[in-house]
């Protein structure tokens, strides 16, 4: 994880001298996620969350944008089930996730530009929190995550001058939690991300 991490990272700025339009910039701002869960007797909760990070951006009109992004994010799990030992879960998830974008300008101008984006994301976990409610434990445990997760990003976003506003729905291929006690669970993660803003190198 470490080296691929480093990887990522010497790209933000060897590119710079390799091609022709770079900008780097920060973001944050709200993302909301939910998982969908099997067994059936299982309920996934909507969670709020948020992230922070930095972009690039690499080429014109057609360009490739790789990022560093902190997401925390949180849910929680009910279970429906009238045989079930166990009622509620809550869980935080703190994440290092690095997207591998490909974007389009619809819009390409000096003032305003309108983009779409699409790409996979990987996902590595780096701190996480159970909590149970009623007194009673649930099957999920601090063990029970999948630190390395993949996921696929798309979305939309709008440049004017230095500032960005971007929009972004994220799917995961593989289960957040790996199968605990009694139960096999198909956990993938959705997640609705909105995100501001800035460019402080570079231009358009």
């Amino acid at each position: 994880m470490k080296k691929f991490v480093l990887i990522v990272i010497s790209v933000f700025f060897v590119t710079e001298f390799s091609f022709g339009q770079f900008r780097l910039g920060v973001r944050a701002g709200y993302n909301g996620n939910k998982l969908a869960t099997e067994p059936s007797s299982i309920e996934s909760h909507f969670g709020n969350g948020f992230h922070i990070g930095i972009f690039s951006r690499i080429g014109k009109r057609i360009y490739f944008t790789p990022e560093l992004t902190y997401t925390l994010s949180g849910v929680a799990f009910t279970n429906d089930s009238a045989n079930g030992t166990w009622t509620k879960q809550r869980f935080t998830v703190g994440s290092l996730d690095i997207p591998l974008l490909v974007g389009f300008k619809i819009i390409n101008s000096s003032f305003l530009n309108w983009r779409i984006e699409l790409g996979p994301v990987a996902s590595f976990v780096v701190n996480k929190k159970v909590k149970n409610f009623d007194d009673l434990t649930g099957p999920v445990k601090s063990a029970s995550f999948n630190t390395a997760n993949w996921l696929i990003m798309a979305g939309t976003g709008i440049d004017v001058l230095f500032f960005t506003l971007d929009i972004r729905y994220e799917y995961a291929f593989n289960s957040l939690f790996k199968d605990a006690a009694n139960y096999s669970f198909n956990t993938h993660n959705n997640l609705i991300i909105v995100s501001l803003g800035f460019k402080f190198i570079g231009n358009e």
